[in-house]
């Protein structure tokens, strides 16, 4: 029987349920929190989470997959608290988030730098997908790095070709982030493929931040999935652009190779305290619920499809070829 490592241990599959493939929980620079503990409150924090997460739990979503890694501040001991106190799957990530340069701990060692050598980030990301992060034994599903409008540059590509590397020595799969109106994802895409990756293994994030059909047909005909998952982050794609445009792949045939989110959080330190409610009042996780399942549904897109979407790709995604 196939299974998914989540915060709580391995999972069936076939139980994830209603999923959605690209939250956070927390999104921190631990040096800055470590340095200036002022701006931050843990007990609250974590029971925020625990609320907003119960919150998410009540619309009847089962699963979220939480792509923070290294650059977005991953503490997976905090996580493992508010999982303890929310009936919800959540499935880790391994990987490293960076649009330019890499951190300077990787900088000097590994190919094309001062002191040479094999990569050094590989055996990290593989260590956490077999072994588990840190001292936890809590053990990540999926890879996770990043194409930005910066295009791939050396850093980058460093990332890109560790994170294949993992892919194909553990099978896990793997999720981009990419900036969609450059589209960076079929840069993505060309890479992993010269370096073997099974790209049917691959969400090209943030794709639903354009209402390109034929980008995201090209994206779908490589043969990964599309993340139309910034639902709420209307600054940058109205909500009505999104909806039609799912709706749109949807009426392509479509529905097997998209999946949904909305790229919330709990916490975020990129922003001042409370001013992501303010200026985008439907980024949070019950968005899809409260609002973008409804309004696919005006638009004809079925029940069926929708359960594709959210239930049975995650499932796919998920499940290893060989089972």
């Amino acid at each position: 029987m196939a299974t998914v490592q989540t915060v709580r241990g391995p999972v069936d599959v076939d139980a994830l349920g209603q999923t959605l493939m690209h939250e956070h929980v927390f999104v921190l620079n631990e040096e800055y929190r470590l340095n200036y503990p002022d701006h931050w409150d843990e007990e609250t924090r974590v029971r925020d989470a625990i609320d907003r997460l119960r919150a998410l739990k009540a619309v009847g979503v089962d699963t979220i997959v939480d792509p923070t890694v290294l650059g977005l501040g991953r503490d997976i001991r905090r996580i493992l608290r508010v999982n303890a106190e929310v009936d919800l799957n959540i499935i880790p990530a391994t990987g490293l988030y960076t649009y330019n340069e890499l951190p300077f701990v990787f900088s000097l060692t590994g190919p094309g730098t001062m002191l040479g050598g094999d990569e050094p980030m590989t055996p990290l990301f593989v260590r956490d997908l077999t072994e588990g992060i840190a001292d936890t034994g809590v053990k990540a599903a999926f890879l996770k790095c990043a194409v930005e409008e910066q295009g791939v540059t050396p850093g980058v590509l460093r990332v890109l070709h560790a994170v294949a590397d993992a892919h194909r020595q553990t099978g896990a799969p793997i999720t981009v982030h990419t900036n969609a109106i450059h589209h960076r994802g079929l840069e993505v895409q060309e890479i992993f493929r010269e370096q073997g990756v099974d790209l049917a293994k691959v969400v090209i994030g943030h794709s639903g931040d354009s209402t390109d059909l034929d980008y995201l047909q090209r994206l779908i005909d490589g043969g990964s999935y599309v993340g139309m998952d910034r639902f709420g982050l209307n600054i940058l794609l109205p909500f009505e652009d999104r909806v039609r445009t799912v709706a749109r792949l949807v009426e392509r045939g479509l529905a097997e190779r998209i999946v949904l989110a909305q790229d919330a959080s709990c916490y975020i330190d990129w922003f001042p305290p409370g001013m992501p409610q303010q200026l985008q009042p439907q980024w949070k996780y019950t968005h899809i619920h409260d609002d973008v399942l409804p309004a696919l549904r005006e638009q004809g897109v079925t029940e069926e499809q929708i359960d594709t979407m959210l239930v049975t790709n995650p499932r796919t995604y998920f499940t290893p070829d060989a089972v």
